[in-house]
């Protein structure tokens, strides 16, 4: 039995879910999502809680188990409370402009990097134009988005100069006169 997968989803008041043959929908104070769950899971509703359960023993439904308890329990903490993840820009000149549903990035090339946010998800600035603040009610989407602007300009391995997540550390290399 998996360990994640047996635990329920505790919803609170102010949050439906709708479960409508393999579609569950998601609605609360932020938004609602819908996923359609693998066919091989069966989810209720019981008492303000979600019940995932599995169809069968075999190894490939069992990995489904905890996934997909954990892809709908994503769904009620994003419509109750939201997800931010934070990007940190860092190198001399390098900075970032939210203007609308887009992202305007200068980040030490010839040009300047236009990036199209996609529908649910925002963008804040700080005053230095150097921290980057997605939010929005999609783990997913946010995660992929985040991993996006990242890949515009990650992190170089000798200055450390780059896009990276707030919390991410890089190690960076010794330059040729470090090797003594």
């Amino acid at each position: 039995m998996s360990r994640i997968g047996k635990n329920p989803i505790k919803t609170d008041t102010g949050i439906d879910v709708k479960i409508e043959g393999r579609n569950i929908s998601v609605k609360g104070p932020k938004g609602s999502l819908k996923w359609d769950f693998p066919p091989q899971m069966k989810v209720s509703v019981k008492d303000n809680s979600i019940i995932v359960e599995r169809l069968s023993d075999s190894k490939d439904v069992r990995m489904l188990h905890g996934t997909t308890r954990s892809i709908i329990s994503n769904m009620v903490t994003g419509v109750r409370e939201g997800y931010r993840k934070t990007l940190q820009i860092i190198g001399v000149g390098y900075r970032a402009q939210v203007q609308g549903s887009q992202i305007n990035f200068s980040i030490g090339y010839s040009h300047p990097v236009v990036f199209l946010l996609p529908q649910g998800i925002s963008a804040e600035i700080d005053k230095k134009q150097t921290t980057l603040v997605l939010s929005g009610i999609d783990k997913h989407l946010i995660g992929q988005v985040a991993a996006n602007i990242k890949a515009i300009r990650p992190p170089d391995a000798y200055k450390g100069k780059g896009i990276r997540f707030e919390e991410e550390q890089i190690k960076l290399k010794a330059g040729k006169t470090g090797a003594k």
